[in-house]
């Protein structure tokens, strides 16, 4: 495996993005070692929440939320999914999958971190990968918040059709993301805001990316989509399901209005699963599909005030 690099001061100097930050080694699944960035803030001793992002962005997302929690009294940690922001980049799309991707951060949450008594915050592909984590090690996730994204289902011991070909909403973007010169994945904020985002912030995603080759992981995530019915996730994420079931801990829903991704992702989380019920959960008004950077400050307050002050 060929893995590539972004310069360790590619996030140096940006507005409001935390300076509290390091790395831990992982396996990568072929007898070499990926280095993956991430955020550590807060107290090393206080409750923990953990961060997880999605496409196309990386932990710079949660920038403002890794202030509040922290400044409530908790240790925050936003690590960069492989691929993504400062964390290594395996070169080939190939080398990209969910499994992939769930043992990535596996390792580097709780091989290297050793985190226990977690509390997740997951949006978009962090929420599968998230779900997957705490469906798989539940003895280490305490509750989690999930906002804008789904976890795909499909009943395994269905027969799949004769003929198996992309569909649904997310195809035709699919296809484009496969077919395109170039993959800058900056220039989609404009398609999942409903504001229209400031320079700043347009250079905060684009920064990990000095040189194109390193946006190969945002470009993978595009084909992971579950647009076939075929799609490699669905075995583990069958499996995950039925652990979801019966999770009885707390699990709270944050969307918005207005995203376009995943409006409905919430409906068989807070339908399927029991620590759903009784919630708090809440669609708020006037977030795209990144509600964090459309309304940040009400998404914090959502999510604080469903938190608490650690130790509270």
């Amino acid at each position: 495996m060929k893995v590539l690099r972004s310069p360790d001061d590619a996030a140096d100097g940006l507005p409001d993005y935390p300076s509290e930050r390091r790395y831990v080694e992982i396996p990568s699944g072929d007898d070499s070692e990926l280095r993956v960035h991430l955020v550590d803030a807060g107290d090393p001793e206080a409750p923990v929440v953990v961060f997880l992002h999605g496409n196309p962005s990386w932990s710079y997302l949660w920038r403002h939320q890794i202030a509040a929690v922290t400044e409530a009294g908790y240790r925050a940690i936003a690590p960069d999914l492989v691929g993504m922001g400062l964390s290594d980049k395996p070169s080939e799309m190939a080398d990209y999958s969910v499994a992939a991707h769930v043992e990535w951060m596996r390792a580097a949450l709780f091989d290297e971190l050793d985190l226990t008594d977690v509390t997740f915050v997951l949006h978009d592909w962090g929420g599968i990968i998230g779900m997957r984590l705490a469906a798989e090690h539940p003895e280490r996730v305490s509750r989690m918040v999930i906002s804008n994204t789904g976890f795909p289902y499909r009943d395994i011991n269905e027969p799949l059709p004769d003929v198996i070909e992309a569909g649904g909403p997310l195809a035709d973007f699919q296809a484009f993301a496969a077919m395109a010169p170039t993959w800058e994945p900056w220039t989609l904020l404009p398609m999942v805001m409903v504001t229209e985002p400031g320079a700043d912030v347009v250079e905060g995603y684009r920064a990990p990316y000095p040189d194109s080759s390193l946006t190969v992981g945002s470009r993978a995530f595009t084909q992971l989509l579950p647009t076939r019915p075929d799609n490699p996730m669905y075995p583990g994420n069958y499996e995950a399901w039925k652990v979801l079931d019966a999770w009885t801990k707390p699990v709270l829903t944050i969307f918005s209005d207005k995203d376009s991704v995943a409006p409905n992702g919430w409906k068989p989380i807070v339908a399927r699963i029991p620590g759903a019920a009784g919630e708090p959960h809440v669609i708020l008004e006037g977030g795209g599909h990144f509600l964090q950077e459309d309304i940040p400050e009400g998404y914090t307050h959502a999510l604080l005030g469903w938190l608490g002050a650690a130790g509270g």
